[in-house]
């Protein structure tokens, strides 16, 4: 796979339309509800994590519980994302001869019927589940639990510079595009979501996600898969 350097995926500067809210305070704030968050919900969910680790295994004992796949993140930062495994071991060796079934538009790849995904992880991909193990990612700093998308390497060096402002702040666990129809979003309109939140984020409007996201997880939205 071909990998860009940080140099490479911040090189928009120059061009940049918007500013984000970046003020100390927002900041402070937001780190803090990151660390509460993901503690509480890492204690919460030990038994959603040890339920799910085991199915995983019953399903496919040879293949690993979590999903480590490198990302890009605030300024071209590139870190690994977890995620719980919901396809077959090997999934990317097998995304080249599925490419020309992509669903969505842009720089990235959704199929409804990816043949790579396992019994359990069609579950655990519709209940957004699967994302649950990034609550890590949120501790570690490498993400907030509310941001964009963090975007696969491939899809930043299809990115145009406008669409390369996604990165200027940290990529989330969820997000405006995750609780607006997922699947059922195109590339472009996505980015449009995600300027948006970036241009306007405050702590209320990041807790109102959240608290999307938990009714999508406890009843599973139609556009996730």
């Amino acid at each position: 796979m071909e990998q860009i350097s940080n140099k490479e995926a911040i090189s928009y500067n120059a061009e940049l339309q918007i500013a984000p809210n970046d003020t100390m305070t927002y900041l402070f704030f937001k780190r803090a509800i990151d660390i509460f968050g993901a503690v509480i919900g890492l204690v919460i969910l030990s038994v959603v994590f040890i339920a799910v680790s085991l199915l995983i295994k019953v399903e496919d004992p040879r293949g690993p519980v979590f999903f480590a796949q490198e990302r890009v993140g605030k300024k071209g930062n590139k870190f690994k994302m977890y995620k719980f495994r919901s396809m077959v071991v090997d999934a990317e060796d097998k995304l080249k001869d599925l490419l020309e079934l992509n669903e969505t538009t842009g720089a990235m790849f959704k199929m409804k019927n990816d043949p790579r995904i396992t019994k359990i992880g069609k579950f655990i991909r519709k209940t957004s589940i699967d994302e649950l193990p990034q609550l890590w990612n949120v501790l570690k700093g490498d993400m907030s639990l509310v941001g964009p998308r963090p975007p696969l390497l491939r899809e930043v060096l299809e990115y145009t510079a406008y669409d390369k402002q996604r990165l200027l702040v940290k990529p989330g666990c969820t997000g405006p595009w995750q609780v607006s129809g997922r699947s059922n979003i195109g590339f472009e309109e996505m980015v449009e979501l995600d300027l948006i939140y970036i241009k306007t984020r405050n702590c209320k409007a990041d807790i109102n996600l959240i608290l999307k996201t938990i009714k999508i997880i406890l009843m599973p939205n139609k556009g996730a898969f």
